[in-house]
């Protein structure tokens, strides 16, 4: 299906100015979209812009409070889930939630199977049924084995195997590719783009622009809650996207200012686990963002963890301004001055069901507890100190930080561990999943924060952003550093060849 062809063909949805507001807060004034059969169309918006609530609608989750909705040519007005799907209306969410207890031909038919002429469930039927659907999407997948510890990638397929066997017409793809690796994103878009040429109409959310503009045929974008244009992919520029979504020029993503690099901070010396990563040797000065860069399962992650003491490492030794950490031990690391802010934010970073100020003042409670109690009152002093400095957009000190947004959720992670006045902050993934206008003011606090004399180690996948801070980068392949990189001698070829080479060839 080629892009010219798009505006020629059948509307499959039509949201126009779609409104839901939930007591005092608009979450959606103007929720507009039209949806094509046979195209991908990118919905793009930054944290907060109502991207959600308008797939919440779609997926009869939410019923808006106005507007006009037309799905198939019929005016509609879903009341749940199960009016969405009869209307041939699928969402296919980030993160998946089968029963891993049952099969993958189970999952995909639950409540529907295949009856034998006893009335009994027809399992060989189903796993046939399943296969085909599976052959269709051109994919691999053993219809009979437990849906329990499969990728997220393949999960995500068995929701499309589903989406398509309940004859879905519009699939939404929300966030899919945000836990993925480069191989499983390929093989996605396979799948999307062999559903849009048989007639399908796709809604694909993303923060990542170069695969908005990859797989799209045209892009919405939404700001405030509100509808703001829709270009056709191959006229428009990523630049003009992103003015679209922040209402404004992003002058640069990356602020990166030359800052005065003081003493050692952070010596890591032979630094090894048994089968994760061996002999990494490497510093971190005052003042120094150094990157570590590589691909997924490179081992960046682990070295972090085991320098903070999540894991206990088997060899080398790790110092902050000269004084040795015991391995395995993360309260010591805190003390003698390092902060850690962890790739899942969600998981390993916050207690989702706490407040703004619990979360914010985890790592400070030994301060604000006496004799078993907490201080309310300067646990909330403390949070909101912090909020302010971080500009973190919440209704109160008490908002559960599960209602906040990416980029919110991400600020409070950063506010827990900045209060702590930390002399090292390691940084896993910072942008991960979050806007970009909130990418920049996360660029912007770590360049500041270097630019006060902190030392910063930052673990990044986005080749552009470990580009556009790091003042030195470090590469790694399979557990090992393979290269060392200045600022000037970074480059996309040097870090990419240095993170698919082997030692042997970069020494």
């Amino acid at each position: 299906m080629q892009h010219s062809t798009v505006y020629e063909n059948a509307l499959a949805l039509s949201l126009h100015g779609a409104m839901k507001t939930f007591g005092p807060v608009v979450a959606l004034a103007d929720g507009t979209i039209e949806l094509r059969a046979g195209e991908i169309m990118a919905l793009c918006g930054e944290n907060g812009a109502g991207k959600s609530t308008l797939v919440k609608i779609l997926a009869g989750v939410h019923a808006p409070d106005t507007g006009e909705f037309i799905v198939a040519g019929q005016h509609c007005s879903f009341k749940s889930v199960a009016d969405s799907k009869a209307m041939g209306v699928s969402v296919i969410y980030q993160e998946p939630t089968l029963f891993p207890d049952l099969s993958v031909a189970e999952n995909i038919f639950i409540g529907r199977q295949p009856k034998n002429r006893l009335g009994l469930i027809d399992h060989g039927r189903m796993r046939k049924n399943a296969a085909t659907l599976f052959e269709r999407l051109g994919v691999p997948m053993d219809p009979a084995r437990r849906a329990e510890g499969l990728s997220i990638a393949d999960q995500q397929l068995i929701e499309i195997a589903k989406a398509i066997s309940l004859d879905a017409k519009i699939l939404v793809m929300d966030e899919p590719t945000a836990a993925l690796s480069g191989v499983e994103v390929d093989r996605l878009f396979k799948v999307a783009r062999s559903l849009r040429d048989a007639g399908a109409a796709i809604l694909f959310i993303s923060h990542r622009f170069n695969e908005v503009m990859d797989l799209s045929n045209r892009i919405t974008v939404m700001r405030d809650g509100r509808y703001i244009d829709t270009h056709l992919t191959r006229d428009v520029t990523v630049e003009r996207i992103v003015r679209d979504m922040v209402g404004r020029d992003v002058d640069t993503l990356f602020p990166k200012t030359e800052a005065a690099l003081g003493e050692t901070v952070l010596a890591v010396d032979k630094l090894g686990r048994k089968g994760v990563f061996s002999n990494i040797s490497f510093e971190v000065r005052a003042g120094e963002i150094v990157a570590l860069a590589g691909l997924v399962g490179a081992g960046r992650t682990e070295v972090a963890r085991a320098i903070f003491g999540i894991d206990k490492r088997d060899a080398g030794s790790v110092t902050v301004a000269g004084k040795a950490l015991p391995p395995g031990n993360p309260q010591a690391a805190i003390t003698s001055g390092i902060g850690f802010v962890p790739e899942d934010r969600r998981k390993q970073g916050l207690v989702m069901d706490l407040s703004v100020a619990r979360n914010t003042a985890l790592t400070l409670r030994h301060k604000f507890s006496r004799f078993g109690l907490i201080d309310g009152r300067a646990e909330k002093r403390t949070a909101a100190t912090w909020s302010r400095k971080l500009q973190v957009k919440t209704s109160s000190m008490d908002q559960a930080v599960s209602t906040l947004s990416g980029g919110n959720q991400q600020k409070v992670v950063l506010a827990k561990w900045l209060a702590t006045e930390p002399k090292v902050l390691i940084i896993d993934e910072p942008t991960r999943g979050i806007d970009v206008g909130t990418k920049s003011e996360v660029h912007r606090l770590i360049n500041e924060l270097a630019g006060h004399g902190m030392a910063i180690l930052m673990i990044s996948s986005e080749l552009p952003e470990v580009l556009g801070m790091a003042d030195r980068v470090l590469v790694m392949h399979e557990g090992l550093i393979t290269a060392q990189l200045d600022r000037n001698e970074a480059t996309p070829e040097s870090v990419m060849y240095a993170a698919t080479a082997s030692q042997e060839k970069n020494s």
